[in-house]
């Protein structure tokens, strides 16, 4: 897979453009669990995801984290270039949930050619429209659903990207995600395997009755 077929904009810059991301592009191999940019000081450039998998989570000032979105295969990270968005004035985190393999466009030529080329302008504000949505999404899953609803669809969208109904993960990565205490998802989690849900062990969840989690979801 080539950049080209990632960067969605790219048939619409012109040569010179282009030139200048070839001549200035690099890619970046992150191991499972490196933080990858830290904090609105932490301009690492524009990041295009060729494969593995990173999470963009914000912390708190007693050390809770929790997920604002995921990022996959051919997906953009804007963020990670936030010096060049002046009304970002947070601090977001960007790690990696699985080796891998990332593009990168350094912030200043980025923010150079957003200013010369519509397209890519346009490509910039849908990708943080579509950003927005989502914590929009997470502050109404916050607000407004219970705890079990939200662990059940965790689970569930888990074993989806996973492919697989046996989840490799420890309860403090699932608080951490969600933004709650470990304590909290282990109580939760025996309840579902009480009920016949999943099926507990070292290091993994199994589900066992995906229907029955949709259904807490649902209820």
């Amino acid at each position: 897979m080539e950049f080209q077929d990632c960067f969605p904009v790219w048939e619409k810059l012109t040569s010179a453009q282009k030139n200048e991301i070839s001549e200035n592009l690099r890619s970046r191999s992150v191991k499972k669990g490196d933080i990858i940019h830290s904090g609105n000081a932490d301009c690492s450039g524009l990041f295009v995801i060729k494969s593995g998998q990173l999470r963009a989570y914000i912390l708190s000032d007693e050390g809770r984290e929790v997920t604002l979105y995921r990022l996959f295969e051919r997906d953009i990270c804007l963020l990670s270039a936030s010096c060049m968005i002046r009304s970002i004035q947070f601090d977001i985190t960007v790690e990696a949930e699985k080796d891998t393999e990332v593009w990168v466009i350094p912030a200043e030529i980025y923010k150079k050619i957003m200013e010369e080329s519509a397209p890519a302008a346009n490509a910039t504000n849908e990708i943080m429209a579509s950003r927005f949505s989502e914590v929009m999404w997470l502050i109404e899953q916050i607000m407004w659903k219970s705890m079990d609803k939200r662990i059940a669809d965790f689970l569930l969208e888990e074993a989806s990207i996973e492919h697989t109904s046996r989840i490799k993960i420890t309860h403090e990565i699932i608080a951490n995600h969600l933004g709650t205490h470990r304590e909290v998802v282990t109580r939760m989690l025996r309840y579902f395997q009480n009920e016949g849900m999943v099926k507990l062990a070292r290091g993994t969840i199994t589900l066992t009755d995906q229907e029955k989690l949709k259904s807490v979801c649902n209820a």
